[in-house]
């Protein structure tokens, strides 16, 4: 078992560690940290670290490294959250700060995360299942092409131009506008699109109107249909090949699974959070997902009837106080500002 001192000299070797990229031997943390005691003493407890596999020697006579279970237990008991400065506070709220929608809301937030950690920053799109269908309007701009704008009361919007089989005139547009309104608006999403599937399926030739009105509908399903999926946005990708050799193997798995998506999803929405919201997923607790070589952390963020995640990925060797204050600040961030969003409409 591993005394109280000893834990400290683990959070002496990560900490050292992160900040030099190499080894960190007795003699180092006797001249960096007040322990106290000699040298040692201080391999004494290194040899017990060692033995519970917390800390391990990359050569023989090197200083040690954390090892994956080391991280693990310093990011659980020893990792103390670095407040951001004001500086830091400030960039995150201006660079936030009025958004034209939810989409360039995540974007914005995700440049912002990979600015104030230096790694791949990753938001999920709250799933809008369960949002409802504010209106749809139908604008046309011109011959037989009209824009067609979907929002919902979560504040996704989307648009599309289709071709309608024939010119509306403004008598047609409005009519084409009631008509899709009535059917979906005040609707669940997936109400909505249930609804649409029922208008499709049971359509029969009628007059042009009918078959606007079909065209119509079938571009609204098809955007909620994209609600209704998972998706998530990144910055960052570059980072992982400036801190190539941070990684012990090859950087191509994370490659791969930022250009899938699908991975990360997955392990974004498995991960445990803890009581602040906190989650982190280090090394090989990710080999289920073919990412050993790496470290996610990530914070909830909440959006009406709906939660998400925000978060970053990166090597094992990273500054995890920093780090998950930063996650958490942007997620705290992001929660007011959807909330105050809300409460605006």
């Amino acid at each position: 078992m591993v005394s109280e001192r000893g834990l400290q000299v683990l959070r002496a070797i990560v900490q050292d560690y992160v900040d030099t990229k190499e080894p960190v031997g007795s003699k180092a943390i006797v001249d960096r940290h007040r322990f106290g005691v000699s040298a040692a003493t201080i391999r004494n407890d290194m040899a017990l670290l060692e033995d519970e596999e917390l800390i391990a020697a990359p050569h023989t006579s090197s200083g040690r490294v954390p090892t994956d279970k080391g991280y693990r237990v310093f990011v659980d008991h020893l990792a103390e959250l670095r407040p951001l400065t004001s500086a830091q506070r400030s960039a995150i709220s201006s660079f936030l700060e009025g958004p034209v929608d939810l989409d360039d809301l995540l974007v914005r937030t995700v440049r912002s995360l990979t600015r104030l950690t230096g790694q791949v920053a990753i938001v999920q799109y709250p799933s809008f299942a369960q949002a409802n269908v504010s209106h749809v309007e139908v604008v046309h701009l011109g011959a037989t092409r009209v824009v067609i704008i979907v929002v919902t009361d979560t504040g996704r919007v989307s648009q599309r131009v289709v071709f309608l089989p024939f010119e509306p005139d403004e008598i047609e547009s409005a009519r084409l506008k009631t008509a899709i309104n009535t059917l979906v608006t005040g609707r669940s999403v997936r109400e909505s699109a249930q609804a649409i599937a029922e208008l499709l399926a049971t359509a029969t030739a009628a007059d042009r109107h009918d078959d606007g009105l079909r065209v119509i509908a079938r571009i609204v399903g098809e955007e909620l249909d994209e609600f209704r999926q998972d998706r998530m946005v990144m910055a960052g990708s570059a980072t992982l090949a400036r801190r190539e050799d941070d990684f012990r193997g090859s950087i191509y798995p994370l490659l791969a699974a930022i250009e899938e998506q699908v991975t990360l999803l997955r392990l974004m929405g498995e991960m445990v959070a803890d009581d602040q919201g906190l989650a982190s997923s280090i090394g090989r607790e990710n080999e289920p997902f073919g990412l050993s070589e790496a470290s996610v952390l990530a914070s909830d963020y909440d959006v009406t009837g709906s939660r998400a995640r925000v978060g970053i990925l990166g090597p094992t060797r990273m500054d995890y106080p920093t780090n998950l204050a930063a996650v958490r600040a942007v997620a705290h961030y992001l929660s007011r500002l959807l909330d105050e969003d809300e409460q605006a409409r």
